[in-house]
């Protein structure tokens, strides 16, 4: 089962959700640039976490946040509620594919989207529903975000290494098309100084002119601490730092 999580200004109820707080989720809520966008869309929300650090961050926009199982929607509901930004923060009970149908566009997207590609699915539906692509296909994220994304949007995302370059690979395939999605940001992130890049943060904008991506390292622990980057990007969150 899932665990609360306390932040500075805010608290996480799991409930019956199946995915806890991570730290994917926590590098992905800092690290987005969300702080000029009047409105903001969290897709597959969970907890509703991502939506309340961006409500957190920024202090004026309004954040759309859609889930698709049932547990983590009332999560989400009752977290954002509860949070000090509720009247900011609405929560959509709705698949994405049909919320894109909707003439709405959104300044800023993010997403810590499934990845689970192959293999055995979780036994429990929650977390199957969570972490597995059968339910949304990156390709399928990447259509929707580019029908949601106003012009000079951006896209932020969070996923393991090998998935992340398959992520980028599928932009690449697209990026023909008129106003495509294109890397404006990537940042590779090592767990310790010694060990190789586990994630990536990918930052994608809705333009119509070449981007040149700009590429970087982030490492988690410096030894047996957090390093100064990772308390600099998450000290307004973590109750410790």
């Amino acid at each position: 089962m899932a665990k609360d999580f306390t932040f500075k200004q805010f608290h996480i109820t799991a409930a019956q959700c199946g995915m806890p707080v991570s730290t994917d989720a926590i590098l992905l809520g800092a690290w987005a640039r969300v702080d000029k966008a009047k409105t903001i869309l969290d897709i597959g929300c969970g907890t509703g976490l991502l939506a309340i650090m961006c409500a957190q961050r920024n202090q004026s926009a309004h954040i759309s946040a859609i889930e698709i199982e049932e547990n983590a929607f009332k999560a989400a509901i009752d977290n954002c509620i509860n949070s000090p930004w509720s009247s900011r923060l609405a929560v959509i009970y709705c698949p994405l594919q049909e919320f894109a149908k909707a003439n709405k566009t959104f300044d800023s997207i993010i997403c810590n989207p499934p990845y689970f590609n192959s293999g055995e699915e979780s036994k429990m539906t929650q977390r199957a529903v969570a972490r597995h692509t059968s339910m949304l296909s990156h390709q399928t994220l990447i259509t929707c975000c580019q029908k949601l994304l106003n012009n000079d949007g951006l896209a932020s995302f969070v996923l393991p290494k090998q998935e992340g370059e398959a992520f980028i690979r599928l932009l690449d395939d697209a990026s023909n098309e008129k106003n495509s999605l294109q890397i404006s940001k990537l940042t590779y992130v090592k767990t310790t100084i010694n060990k190789p890049a586990t994630r990536v943060l990918i930052e994608l904008i809705k333009s119509g002119y070449p981007v040149i991506a700009k590429q970087s390292e982030l490492t988690i622990h410096d030894g047996l601490d957090y390093s100064s980057p990772y308390i600099s990007l998450t000290k307004d969150f973590y109750l410790k730092m």
